[in-house]
């Protein structure tokens, strides 16, 4: 009896880790596409990543004044029009471009994480749709914030 409920317990640990190993592998993919969709203006990598309902904004100093203007808002719609520009400017990251996803806090349906790229530091609340990570909200501060 004490081996079958040890061989329970360690099944559902290990399910446990694998489910949570598997759910981080997802939320890095999504913030990816979300970081390669601004940067290549790749529009189908933002529509996998972004909730249609996405609240975004941020803040961004200005390099005159040295302060801070109203924060920017962005929908879904607007980030999709912001790649579309970039591919048909050939606007692309320049190589070596920061990539940095850091999670924060990863939970059973939602996740916290930090992305830095070249425009600054977004933190994001993503949700689990099914077995998809989605980028609900971001909130962003450009570069030189100190």
């Amino acid at each position: 009896m004490k081996k079958v409920v040890l061989f329970v317990f360690v099944a559902c640990i290990s399910l446990q880790i694998n489910a949570q190993h598997s759910d981080r592998e997802l939320v890095i993919k999504a913030c990816t596409n979300y970081i390669e969709g601004f940067y290549e203006g790749d529009t189908d990598k933002l529509k996998s990543s972004l909730q249609p309902s996405l609240n975004k904004f941020g803040f961004w100093k200005s390099k005159k004044t040295k302060t801070y203007g109203n924060p920017i808002p962005m929908t879904f719609e607007g980030a999709l029009k912001f790649a579309k520009n970039v591919k048909e400017k050939k606007n692309f990251a320049k190589k070596g471009s920061p990539k940095k996803i850091e999670i924060l806090d990863l939970l059973d349906k939602i996740a916290v994480v930090k992305v830095t790229a070249y425009w600054g530091t977004d933190y994001m609340h993503l949700s689990k749709q099914g077995n998809r990570w989605m980028i609900e909200q971001v909130i962003w501060q450009g570069p030189n914030s100190k």
